[in-house]
C-alpha cells in the first residue's frame, strides 16, 4: 500500500485538470462530484498508507520515482518520504480538504466561478500534498512555491474587487520574501553536505557540534521562510488580508495547510534546528511576540473572519514558540488539532455569513443562535477547545507547549498564559456578540436567516466532533495517558520532557484553566449582562483599543518605511537609469543607423550611368591594389 503513495497527490492534479478543462460544460453536482471525489479517495489511500505504516516495522520508506535533475554532483530525484510525519500530514490535509471541498459545494453554489473554484482547491490540495511527500528540500519548495501561486489563485479568486485582488497580490509578495530565505538555505544545504535529500543530510548533520555557524546561518534562512509562509513577524501582515478570499479558503489555507507549511518544514529539519541553539531562542521570542501581538489586535476586531485571522496568527506564533523552546511534539500536535477547531470555526464563521447575505461585522448580528442551533452548537465546541479548556483538544495541545515553555523560561511561560487568557476573552467575545443578546440588524433582513444546508452543516458537526476528542491522541502521563502521538512520531522527531513532575504539570494546567475560566466570565459579563456592543464612533474608542482596531498601524508603517522609499528610489531609477541611460544607449543605437543609412541611401540613386561609374572606379581601385601589393 505504501508504494502506492505517488497516487495521494496525483489524483487531485487530475481532479484540476478535468475540472479545468470543464468548468464551462460541466453541471455544479458534476463538478462538485468530481473536485470532493478525488480528495475522498486520496483520503481513503492515505488511511491505507497510514495503517500499513503503522504495521511495519521499517517506519520510513523513500519511493523513488524518477530522476528529476542530474547536473555535476547534483542529482535530484522526484522521490518521496512516507514516515510517521508525512503520513499524519497527509490524513490532515487529505481529511480535513474534502470536508472543505464538501462545504464549498453549498457555499459557492451560487458563484459563477464554481468550476475554476473546485480547480484551483484541488490544485491547492496537490502542491500542499507534493509539499509534505518530498524526501528532498528541493520537491518540498516545488511544493511550498505551489501553495503560494495558488493562495494568490484562491485569495484573489473575486478579483473584479480590486480590494481583493490587490490583498492576493500582497500575499504573493510577502511570500515571495520568505521563499527567498528558503532557496538560499538550499543553496547553503548542497554547499555544505553535498546533497538536499534528507536521508543524506540530517545524518551528516547529526555528527556535527552544536553552534556549528553555517547551520546557524542555515536554519536561520529557514526560519526567515518559515515566516513567510505560516505568518509570523515581520511577515505577518498579509494573512488577515487574505480574507477576502472566500470562507473555504481561509478555511483551507489558515487551518491544515498552507500556514502550517513552516511548522512542518521545522520539524521536518528538527536535527539542523536542535544545532542552533542561538536560533531555537530567536524562534521562540518572535513566535511570543507573534502570539501576543496576534491576540491584542484580534481583541478589537468587528469582523468576524478578521478575529478568527488574528487568532490563528496568535495561534501560528504558540507553535513557533513552542518550536523554538524543543517542543516539536507538542508543537506539531497543536498543529493538529488547531487544523480540526480552526477549520470548524471559519466554516462556521462562513455559514453566519452565508446566513446573514455576506454580512461580516458582528455589531449587525446577536441573538443568532436559535435562528442558527447547528452553527451555533459547533462553533461554541471550536471556541472552547481553541480556549484550552479540558477535555477538548486545545486543551492538551496548548498544555504540552506550556510545559515546555515552563521548564525553557519562566517568563516567557507567564506571557504566554496571558496570551491563553486573552485568547478565551476574544474567542468568547465573537460567540456572544454573535449568538446572543438581541439581533441588531435590519428586520427585512432577519426574516430571510436560516441555517445552512446539509452539505455545509455535516463538515461542522464533523469537526466539531474531532474538535471535541482529538486531544485523546496526546493525553500526558500525568493524566494517565501514554501520548501516543509522541510514540508514533519518535522516529522522526525526539522526544523531549516537559515538566519536571506530575506535580508542576498539575500546577501548569490549573493556572491555565484558571486564567481561561476567568476570560470567559469577564467576556460574558460585559457583552452578555451589559451587553456592550463596540462602538463604530472612533472618538469614543481609548487609546489602547483605538491603536489595536487599527492593528497597531504596521501595514501603514510598513508603507511609509519600506514601500514609499521603495517606490521613490524606483522612480529615481526610472527617470534616470532607464530612461537615459538604458533608452539612450538603445534610442542612440537607432539614430546612428538612421543617420548613417542617409549617407548610404545616397548611393541609391537609380541613375545608371552613375552606376557604371561605380562599377569602374572599383575596378580600377582593385587593379591598383594588386599593382601595389606585388
Amino acid at each position: 500500500m505504501i508504494n502506492l503513495v505517488w497516487l495521494v497527490p496525483l489524483i487531485p492534479l487530475l481532479g484540476f485538470v478535468i475540472n479545468g478543462l470543464g468548468r464551462n460544460t460541466f453541471s455544479k453536482n458534476l463538478i462538485g462530484f468530481i473536485g470532493s471525489g478525488v480528495i475522498l479517495i486520496s483520503f481513503v489511500i492515505s488511511i491505507g498508507i497510514f495503517l500499513a505504516l503503522g504495521s511495519d516495522a521499517v517506519k520510513s520508506h523513500e519511493i523513488f520515482l524518477f530522476d528529476w535533475i542530474s547536473a555535476g554532483s547534483l542529482k535530484i530525484p522526484l522521490s518521496f518520504l512516507v514516515d510517521p510525519l508525512s503520513a499524519i500530514m497527509l490524513l490532515i490535509i487529505t481529511g480535513i480538504g474534502f470536508l472543505i471541498h464538501i462545504y464549498s459545494i453549498g457555499y459557492m453554489h451560487d458563484d459563477e466561478g464554481f468550476g475554476k473554484f473546485f480547480s484551483y482547491l484541488n490544485l491547492f490540495i496537490f502542491f500542499m500534498l507534493l509539499l509534505v511527500l518530498g524526501s528532498n528540500y528541493i520537491v518540498m519548495f516545488i511544493g511550498w512555491e505551489g501553495v503560494g501561486l495558488c493562495s494568490y489563485l484562491l485569495i484573489g479568486f473575486w478579483f473584479t474587487n480590486s480590494s481583493y485582488a490587490a490583498a492576493a497580490k500582497k500575499a504573493f509578495v510577502m511570500n515571495r520574501i520568505g521563499d527567498l530565505g528558503f532557496l538560499i538555505a538550499v543553496f547553503l544545504i548542497f554547499t555544505t553536505f553535498g546533497s538536499v535529500e534528507f536521508a543524506k543530510v540530517f545524518p551528516l548533520a547529526g555528527n556535527m557540534l552544536p553552534g556549528n555557524s553555517t547551520v546557524a546561518l542555515i536554519t536561520l534562512l529557514l526560519f526567515v521562510g518559515a515566516c513567510g509562509k505560516s505568518a509570523q513577524i515581520p511577515l505577518f501582515t498579509w494573512l488577515p488580508d487574505a480574507m477576502a478570499g472566500p470562507t473555504p479558503v481561509s478555511a483551507l489555507i489558515h487551518a491544515a495547510t498552507m500556514v502550517t507549511a513552516g511548522i512542518y518544514m521545522i520539524a521536518r529539519s528538527n536535527v539542523l534546528f536542535d544545532l542552533a541553539p542561538v536560533v531555537q531562542h530567536v524562534i521562540a521570542i518572535i513566535g511570543l511576540a507573534t502570539a501576543v501581538l496576534g491576540a491584542v489586535i484580534a481583541m478589537t476586531q468587528t469582523d468576524i473572519k478578521k478575529v478568527l485571522a488574528y487568532s490563528t496568527v496568535s495561534q501560528l506564533g504558540y507553535m513557533f514558540l513552542g518550536l523554538g523552546v524543543g517542543a516539536y511534539n507538542g508543537s506539531f500536535f497543536h498543529v493538529i488539532t488547531h487544523a480540526f477547531f480552526k477549520a470548524l470555526l471559519f466554516l462556521c464563521a462562513g455559514s453566519v455569513i452565508h446566513a446573514m447575505h455576506h454580512e461580516q461585522d458582528m455589531r449587525h448580528m446577536g441573538g443568532l443562535r436559535k435562528k442558527l442551533p447547528v452553527t451555533f452548537i459547533t462553533m461554541l465546541i471550536g471556541t472552547i477547545a481553541i480556549s484550552g479548556l479540558p477535555p477538548f483538544s486545545g486543551f492538551f495541545s496548548k498544555d504540552e507547549i506550556l510545559a515546555h515553555v515552563y521548564e525553557h523560561n519562566k517568563v516567557m511561560w507567564a506571557i504566554a498564559v496571558f496570551t491563553a487568557f486573552l485568547t478565551a476573552f476574544y474567542m468568547f467575545r465573537m460567540i456572544f456578540l454573535t449568538f446572543f443578546g438581541s439581533y441588531r440588524g435590519t428586520h427585512h433582513a432577519e426574516e430571510k436567516i436560516h441555517e445552512s444546508p446539509s452539505s455545509m452543516t455535516f463538515p461542522l458537526i464533523v469537526l466539531a466532533v474531532l474538535s471535541a476528542v482529538g486531544g485523546i491522541i496526546g493525553i500526558p502521563e500525568a493524566l494517565g495517558g501514554h501520548h501516543w502521538l509522541s510514540g508514533w512520531l519518535s522516529p522522526v522527531i525526539p522526544h523531549h520532557a516537559g515538566a519536571e513532575d506530575f506535580a508542576t504539570e498539575y500546577m501548569l494546567m490549573a493556572v491555565s484553566v484558571i486564567g481561561v475560566i476567568i476570560a470567559i466570565i469577564i467576556a460574558y459579563f460585559k457583552y452578555v449582562k451589559q451587553n456592550h456592543v463596540p462602538v463604530a464612533d472612533e472618538s469614543k474608542r481609548s487609546v489602547l483599543a483605538e491603536v489595536s482596531y487599527h492593528k497597531f498601524y504596521i501595514d501603514e508603517i510598513y508603507d511609509i518605511v519600506i514601500r514609499r522609499p521603495l517606490d521613490a528610489i524606483s522612480g529615481v531609477f526610472y527617470r534616470v537609469f532607464d530612461k537615459k541611460i538604458v533608452d539612450g544607449i538603445v534610442n542612440g543605437l537607432g539614430w546612428s543607423t538612421s543617420e548613417a543609412s542617409k549617407g548610404v541611401r545616397l548611393l541609391q540613386s537609380g541613375n545608371v550611368g552613375f552606376y557604371i561609374f561605380m562599377m569602374v572606379a572599383g575596378i580600377i581601385s582593385l587593379l591598383l591594389y594588386t599593382y601595389l601589393s606585388l
